[in-house]
């Protein structure tokens, strides 16, 4: 599985060069232009709701980013995979900019059965009854992709994403780059001690939050949708997250320090109704899976070839980067380790940093 992740990834960067040039292109140069890019998305969207033929079951995906950023290009390409292998009998509808409501709001639907799809992870499922799950979002766990896919693949996450389905929420992929996570401030961050005091804002989930805390700042749980005016009225003094999204959100116009922490390696999944997916038939269930694997292979292409892009955009609009040495990234190292002493606090099973680090093979 992990070889035929690397080895997806690969040929997706030879094979479909042009195809990427256009689609990458695209995100980047419309990035400026997508603080409401509904007109695009109501297109894509009524594409997704006119079948070929017959009835199709609808499954409207909802998420917080623009649909230019890379990881809305790769749910553009989830869409166009789905309209052309299932023959008219599924459809996906793309609803970016929290058009659908917040990421809680559509977990909470789902939890209900309706059709909705959305990404998450693993602080997200802590609180909605997994609790270990949560450690996949621990700061600076993972030392490089490797160690997260391996992650992914282990019994230790297939057991986490059982529980997961026994609580009502269905994994359909993870095999999505979202990104290293990275702290963008209104005020100059050159270390670790200058966290101390600024209000970050963090998705509201109590795992992100607290990951936060250990590092000296005030974590603030708020919807991305927020979070530019949040910073121009300065109720918050921050915001983490990868590039595309920072970026995309427009937030270096209002916050000019940029510190390349890479915090948390962020994969993401995508994830539904275990009623909804159990209520499709056999090909229709394989059919999502597989083409939502596939879809996660092309957005990584994607992230990886967009990350210098928008470090550069960045400079451009005057974001003073901070590219920290080693000797600063272990000073973040060292005060992060905290987190994992707080088990108790987070209802984790006895052991649990150790046997995740062994899963990865740390």
């Amino acid at each position: 599985m992990k070889m035929k992740r690397i080895t997806g990834f690969a040929l997706a960067g030879i094979l479909s060069m042009s195809m990427l040039a256009a689609c990458g292109n695209s995100g980047a140069s419309s990035s400026a232009d997508s603080a409401a890019p509904s007109s695009e998305a109501s297109s894509v969207s009524s594409e997704a709701a006119a079948p070929a033929s017959g009835e199709a079951t609808v499954i409207q995906v909802g998420f917080e980013n623009s649909i230019s950023e890379p990881f809305g290009q790769g749910l553009v390409k989830w869409q166009e995979l789905v309209d052309e292998k299932s023959n008219g009998t599924l459809k996906i509808e793309l609803y970016p900019d929290s058009q659908l409501g917040s990421k809680s709001e559509l977990i909470d639907s789902m939890l209900l059965g309706e059709p909705v799809v959305t990404l998450a992870d693993g602080a997200f499922y802590a609180d909605y009854g997994v609790p270990d799950f949560g450690i996949v979002f621990g700061p600076f766990l993972f030392d490089d992709w490797d160690q997260c896919w391996k992650l992914t693949e282990s019994d230790w996450y297939k057991q986490q994403s059982d529980k997961l389905e026994e609580k009502g929420l269905k994994l359909v992929a993870s095999n999505w780059v979202y990104g290293e996570r990275h702290t963008l401030t209104t005020k100059p961050v050159n270390t670790v001690d200058d966290l101390k005091g600024l209000k970050i804002r963090v998705p509201g989930n109590q795992i992100q939050s607290i990951g936060f805390d250990v590092l000296g700042a005030t974590s603030t749980g708020m919807d991305l949708g927020d979070v530019y005016q949040a910073l121009q009225s300065k109720t918050i003094d921050g915001a983490e997250n990868p590039l595309a999204t920072l970026y995309g959100r427009k937030l270096q116009e209002v916050a000019k320090y940029l510190i390349l922490d890479g915090h948390v390696k962020n994969f993401t999944t995508l994830v539904c109704s275990a009623d909804m997916f159990n209520s499709l038939t056999p090909e229709q269930q394989d059919l999502l899976v597989s083409t939502c694997q596939e879809a996660g292979l092309y957005n990584n292409v994607l992230q990886e070839k967009s990350e210098a892009d928008y470090l550069q955009k960045m400079k451009d609009e005057g974001v003073t980067v901070v590219e920290p040495s080693p000797e600063v990234l272990q000073g973040f190292k060292d005060k992060a380790q905290e987190f994992y002493t707080k088990g108790d606090v987070f209802g984790w099973s006895d052991g649990l940093y150790e046997t995740v680090k062994a899963a990865m093979g740390a």
